[in-house]
């Protein structure tokens, strides 16, 4: 069993919407970021260990003298410390049918590719685009796909053989395959229409 070090059901508490826990996370971040201890920090501000601790919890208010202490001998501006307040966290609703029709390179006719959501720079570092691809009737030989990143396929409806390099893989309602998608991938053959099946990619941002 592989065991992962996210926890996705994880409850957010109240209080991380107050300013103290948001600047307490990026004092800490910096903090880890330069391999510092607490006590090492405590010796470059004059700050108590037990004062840090306060802040990096989020339990007390800091001066802006302080921070500004914080901020010189973690060599980052004073607003850093405040980023992870202001910053925006976006969500992408898209209701049954409305998803953008694109075009994508080697797309053939009775193959149509809904782009399910997008959502541009954000906090993550990864740009992720889900696709609802249908593929509604027999065409010519489909070109492969070559793209950074990671993609997962989870099929919905009908039956195709996917090609990921040199390897065939058969895909029924249910089937899930994750892959590198930097080598040609792309349905071989058309087994049973209508299929229906959903395409994550996910990259970094550039």
């Amino acid at each position: 069993m592989v065991k992962l070090t996210q926890n996705p059901h994880r409850t957010s508490d109240i209080q991380e919407k107050v300013l103290e826990v948001a600047i307490g996370r990026e004092v800490r971040a910096f903090r880890k970021q330069q391999n510092l201890t607490v006590a090492d920090l405590s010796r470059q501000t004059d700050i108590s260990v037990g004062m840090l601790s306060k802040i990096e919890n989020g339990n007390t208010s800091p001066s802006l003298t302080t921070l500004q202490s914080l901020a010189n001998a973690l060599s980052v501006p004073l607003t850093a410390f405040f980023r992870g307040f202001e910053e925006k966290r976006e969500a992408v609703h898209t209701p049954a049918g409305e998803g953008l029709t694109i075009e994508r390179e080697g797309t053939r006719a009775g193959h149509q590719y809904n782009l399910l959501g997008h959502i541009g720079a954000n906090t993550s570092g990864v740009i992720v685009e889900p696709y609802l691809i249908v593929l509604t009737s027999e065409s010519d030989t489909f070109q492969t796909f070559q793209h950074d990143g990671i993609e997962t396929i989870f099929m919905l409806e009908g039956a195709i053989d996917y090609r990921h390099g040199a390897k065939i893989y058969p895909l029924r309602p249910g089937d899930t395959l994750f892959f590198e998608a930097d080598a040609p991938h792309g349905p071989e053959t058309l087994v049973e229409l209508p299929a229906r099946y959903l395409s994550i990619i996910s990259y970094a941002q550039s």
